[in-house]
């Protein structure tokens, strides 16, 4: 059923091409040649681009020489699956042993989880009520007729209240005070326009300080979690060349399920003289193990099985180029998946508060009892984590 509402909804997004549309000024490949567009060079980069990687990682890496370890947290997209993913959160914090990570990296709802990830377990309260609250249960806010005047399928508004809700002051001073101590906070979007997965640096963003670099914070969340179709792009204003263009950004997931490290360094080796990842981890917002479900001869069925099946191959990929990444740069690589017996939606489009806090307990009490984690190389074993590098206070939340 639940593979048959998701092809339903591809299926109807894919027939609303022809009718509504972004209006927007077209510009040519040549209008973003050269150095990148005005004031953004410091706050974000192309995955594909190994220098830019390696110059926006150097002050994490800075400092995890300086105490031997090299941290980082990634948390993949998934929709409402993003519940369990806080579950595990919560309930690593209650066993006593969630670490500082030098580096969080958030895809499509993992990149809405990734702020309170990065500021540590004071923020659990605000996380826990983000993906259990009632405001996220409104998030799938149907157009009626309107749908044929619009790009998707879902009106974005509900998606931008509960961002706006979260996104305060408070958040943005506390990440920028985590930012100059070394540690990064990295999120990413697609542009369509390019085909690229662009990293943002929001410590970077959030260090700016003032309401534009509050709007460009929410900004940058909205559009790393718009799916295409359910909702629409976001369009990000730049100057370019001496001209205005507005970019085209969608769902980061639509490039990569999550990212330890960019495309562009997942072949690379660390010099002597680099910090080495300690520790990789990554929760997976969903499943990952194939699971028998007998396929109906039906359109719509065959392209849900079909998408399921190609995005948990795609997520066994990731995590195994990822794993041999770590093991290249002496680390471990451990995640977290939605075990695949569970009987919850995993669609990741059933935000019915019912669902979302069966996965939201799930993964807290997987957490809490120590059996969450796997390695890619036996993933029906949990592992036991290593002990973790104790954190520094925690930045209060209020």
């Amino acid at each position: 059923m639940r593979l048959l509402r998701f092809a339903a909804l591809l299926a109807a997004s894919i027939s609303l091409a022809a009718c509504g549309s972004v209006s927007r000024s077209a510009f040519e490949a040549a209008d973003l040649a050269g150095p990148p567009p005005k004031g953004l060079s410091d706050i974000r980069f192309n995955a594909s681009d190994k220098d830019a990687a390696i110059h926006f990682g150097d002050p994490a890496r800075k400092r995890a020489l300086a105490q031997k370890t090299f941290d980082v947290l990634a948390l993949s997209g998934g929709g409402s699956n993003g519940a369990y993913g806080a579950g595990v959160l919560v309930g690593w914090t209650k066993r006593g042993e969630r670490p500082e990570f030098d580096i969080v990296t958030g895809v499509s709802t993992g990149a809405l989880t990734a702020p309170f990830a990065f500021l540590g377990s004071t923020w659990d309260d605000r996380l826990t009520q983000a993906y259990t609250g009632k405001a996220a249960g409104r998030i799938l806010k149907p157009r009626g007729l309107g749908v044929l005047f619009h790009p998707s399928f879902y009106s974005n508004s509900a998606l931008r209240e509960l961002v706006d809700a979260y996104v305060d002051d408070d958040m943005l001073q506390a990440v920028a005070q985590e930012h100059r101590r070394g540690r990064r906070l990295l999120i990413a979007t697609t542009n369509l326009d390019t085909e690229e997965t662009v990293i943002w640096d929001m410590g970077a963003i959030a260090s700016e300080g003032g309401e534009p670099s509050r709007e460009l914070f929410k900004e940058v969340l909205v559009a790393s979690a718009s799916i295409p179709g359910v909702f629409p792009p976001t369009l990000i204003e730049v100057e370019g060349h001496g001209r205005h263009l507005s970019e085209m950004h969608v769902d980061g997931g639509v490039t990569t399920p999550f990212f330890v490290a960019p495309e562009s360094l997942l072949l690379w080796t660390a010099g002597r003289n680099t910090a080495r990842p300690g520790r990789l981890y990554v929760i997976v917002n969903g499943k990952v193990g194939g699971t028998f479900g007998f396929t109906k001869g039906g359109a719509l069925s065959i392209l849900g099985r079909s998408w399921d099946s190609m995005s948990k191959a795609l997520m066994r990929t990731h995590l195994a180029a990822s794993s041999g990444f770590a093991r290249r740069n002496g680390g471990e690589l451990f995640y977290s998946a939605i075990p695949d017996s569970a009987e919850v939606d995993t669609s990741g489009l059933d935000f019915a508060s019912d669902n979302r806090k069966a996965l939201f307990q799930l993964g807290e009490e997987r957490a809490e009892a120590g059996w969450a984690w796997a390695i890619p190389d036996r993933p029906e074993e949990p592992v036991a984590l290593p002990p973790a590098v104790p954190a520094p206070p925690a930045i209060s939340s209020r």
